[in-house]
């Protein structure tokens, strides 16, 4: 499996979570795992994603995510799993 740790931070909006639902599930992105929560206006979401039946690369994937979070006014990263484990280790 390939998992990716995609996170979404930002102003509190309607929609965000259906446009990147939308977003991964057109490409064929499962979501194995979904923490979100808003704290005074703002959004925070977490996924920890399957990437293995997408079509498209890591990087096309993660570009594209960020270009639909300026186009709905959040912030999107995606990671690839060892790479976010490495960067959050004490």
């Amino acid at each position: 499996m390939n998992k990716t740790i995609i996170t979404v931070v930002g102003q509190d909006t309607v929609g965000i979570i259906a446009k990147v639902c939308n977003y991964l599930a057109s490409n064929n992105i499962n979501i194995n795992d979904i923490t979100q929560t808003t704290m005074q206006g703002y959004f925070n979401m977490m996924m920890l994603v399957d990437t293995s039946n997408s079509l498209k690369k890591h990087g096309e994937l993660a570009d594209e995510l960020a270009s639909l979070g300026e186009e709905i006014g959040v912030q999107i990263k995606a990671q690839k799993e060892e790479i976010f484990q490495m960067m959050h280790r004490i």
